[in-house]
């Protein structure tokens, strides 16, 4: 499959830069706890913008529109074009000494990259079941964590523009330590829209809501936050140069065979100490996998089998508006044995799901980030692959709720999402809404080598497999 070639890269500034000195955000614990992962990647592949004028496609023209509505997207959400900057906190003398990180809006820029990949059709992404290789080179900012952008003042947010033979990938990476995922879907939306709607047009009027970069604290919670770490590499912990190797792989489940499943698992829950309890679709396809994962992995009965989830807290927390833009999730957590998961049933490991979160609550989410000042944890992806028993591990991440193919940029709806190779271990389930909507949805699933093909070998899971983009 071809090569990937750069042809431009360039800082893009907000159309709109505020005059004064530069606003200072803040970093609340949700948005520290996760400065120690990989940016967040998404794209989507769209058809090539038809001919005009009886020219044929104008790629140079599209990249101008795609760049300027760029910068038009990026002056609603300005603070992307700021830089992560580390203070030195006060020393204490009992626990050493400590640092702050905040984002400062700089205006410096958001980086736009132009690249071409002729040599590589859409048909090569979407008709696979397995997902090439190629498809991490389309995305910037590969393979650094978030606190990798202090030490060399690198952009916090980044478009790139791939050219295809036949059509056009567009992707973002963000750091984790400002944004997630709502925040992701929320400004590739908005630079969408602007897109579409703008033709040439700065003022045009866009229905996507102006983000909210004010950053929520608890009532008592020192701003900033003092790390008690004397330098960036004391955060990090271990570094791993590479992952070990993951297979993956773009599921599509259609919205008949996420009712079949949903209806299985609330009907084999009845009748027992959890009836009354609502097994949601997506807890229902979770399960569904987690059960095809332990028998992929071989797993013995008596081994423990841990599911991660996340649980939004817009419209859970109070205080948290809809268009915050910031980091504003939880996590969740279902352990089982692989023996239980795989012999009381699917409704039994939806239950389980479930149940993690239902246990998540405003008064939980509190007491967290209460207690998260005072002894500060990370998510480290160097932890994660180090440790004794990684392969027992699911982690779902990203939501059907994000509008995907929503995301018409002027010539037509997006043939088919993929991400790139930030935080890619074994067990990373990604969610997203199905193409066909209606309920559908789509699981991209990253697996050991080992366990890969016994899962796409596995009838009853891949039962429930719809076609291809």
């Amino acid at each position: 499959m071809g090569d990937v070639r750069i042809v431009s890269r360039r800082m893009v500034r907000p159309e709109l830069i505020a005059s004064g000195p530069p606003e200072t955000i803040h970093l609340t614990p949700w948005d520290l706890r996760v400065i120690t992962v990989d940016n967040i990647q998404k794209g989507i592949l769209l058809p090539k913008p038809p001919a005009t004028g009886g020219r044929g496609h104008d790629a140079a023209a599209m990249v101008e529109r795609l760049e300027l509505s760029f910068a038009r997207a990026l002056g609603r959400f300005y603070p992307y074009a700021g830089r992560l900057a580390v203070a030195p906190g006060s020393k204490d003398d009992a626990e050493g000494e400590r640092m702050a990180i905040s984002l400062r809006c700089s205006g410096e820029g958001a980086e736009f990259v132009h690249a071409v990949a002729p040599g590589v059709a859409v048909a090569d992404i979407t008709v696979p079941l397995c997902i090439p290789r190629v498809v991490w080179s389309f995305f910037p900012l590969d393979r650094l964590l978030g606190v990798d952008a202090i030490a060399d003042s690198r952009p916090v947010l980044a478009a790139q523009v791939t050219e295809l033979a036949d059509g056009v990938f567009v992707a973002m990476s963000a750091n984790h330590g400002v944004a997630d995922g709502t925040t992701f879907w929320h400004f590739f939306n908005t630079w969408s829209e602007i897109s579409r709607l703008s033709d040439g047009d700065a003022g045009c009027e866009i229905s996507s809501p102006l983000p909210v970069h004010r950053r929520w604290f608890l009532d008592g919670c020192p701003v900033p936050i003092p790390l008690p770490f004397g330098k960036l590499e004391d955060i990090v912990g271990q570094r791993v140069d590479t992952y070990p190797p993951v297979e993956e792989c773009f599921l599509h489940f259609s919205a008949e065979s996420v009712r079949k499943l949903k209806a299985k698992a609330n009907a084999e829950m009845a009748g027992t100490a959890a009836t009354g309890t609502a097994i949601s679709s997506l807890q229902a396809l979770l399960a569904h996998l987690w059960r095809a994962v332990c028998r992929a992995r071989r797993l013995a009965p008596d081994q423990k089998t841990t599911y991660h989830l996340l649980a939004g807290c817009r419209g859970r927390v109070d205080g948290i508006p809809a268009s915050y833009a910031g980091n504003a999730v939880e996590h969740a957590t279902a352990i089982s044995t692989a023996g239980e998961i795989l012999e009381r049933g699917l409704g039994w490991a939806a239950w389980l799901l479930n149940r993690a979160v239902a246990s998540f609550d405003e008064a939980s989410a509190r007491g967290r980030l209460a207690s998260w000042p005072r002894n500060p944890g990370f998510l480290r992806m160097s932890e994660v692959v180090t440790a004794p028993h990684p392969h027992r591990t699911v982690a779902t991440g990203s939501s059907p709720r994000f509008d995907v193919y929503g995301n018409d940029f002027g010539w037509g709806s997006p043939v088919a999402v993929r991400s790139g190779s930030g935080n890619k271990v074994d067990g990373k389930v990604t969610v997203y809404e199905g193409r066909g909507g209606g309920g559908s949805i789509a699981l991209e699933v990253c697996l050991s080598p080992e366990a890969f093909p016994r899962l796409l070998a596995d009838e009853e899971f891949m039962g429930m497999v719809g076609a291809t983009d």
